[in-house]
């Protein structure tokens, strides 16, 4: 009868201990809601733009982000800085085999591969970012709050064979340089 009463007892201890852990939950980021917005640099100025996410997901334990997964429409990219005419070159020209080559890599993904919690809401963020089909880690810091997300990621694109215009393979470019790295600023709504 003890043992009994002593199983009975170390069993719903272990039921009542198993249940104050956190819950591991995935949340899909609301595309419409979400922005991300792109800004590049070259000698004589610069060009920014957005780019429409297809689809994403963030990962917690708790409250606690542990994961993600990202995939971006590479061709919504488009520059917001011009009109007309000159919007439309630029907007061809990046989506381009000079550069993006969205006709065969529609799409760009990332993946966290490490979530480092680096004070309350912040994070460092590691991933496997996919451009062109060529895939590299990238590392930067995001915030968390209530059900808003934002990080600004800076991308060095020669890394994903992204070279035109680059000082770092070409050679006499002068005033047509393009910097190797570009920015973006990531606004989610989950």
């Amino acid at each position: 009868m003890k043992k009994n009463i002593l199983k009975s007892v170390l069993a719903f201890s272990v039921v009542i201990g198993s249940s104050s852990f956190t819950e591991v939950e995935t949340k899909k980021v609301d595309t419409e809601k979400s922005e991300v917005t792109w800004k590049g640099y070259k000698v004589t100025g610069s060009h920014e733009g957005t780019v429409a996410l297809k689809s994403g997901e963030l990962t917690f334990d708790g409250d606690k982000l542990v994961g993600g997964d990202f995939t971006v429409d590479m061709t919504s990219l488009g520059s917001t800085d011009l009109e007309g005419e000159y919007k439309t070159k630029l907007d061809g020209h990046l989506k381009s085999d000079d550069f993006f080559g969205v006709n065969n890599h529609p799409t760009a993904n990332l993946t966290f591969t490490k979530v480092k919690s680096t004070g309350k809401n912040s994070y460092e963020v590691t991933g496997d970012l996919t451009v062109k089909g060529e895939t590299h880690p990238v590392t930067f810091d995001m915030s968390v709050y209530g059900s808003k997300a934002t990080a600004n990621v800076k991308i060095d694109r020669t890394k994903h064979n992204v070279r035109y215009g680059s000082g770092s393979f070409f050679d006499n470019l002068g005033d047509k340089t393009i910097y190797d790295e570009f920015d973006l600023v990531v606004d989610l709504v989950f």
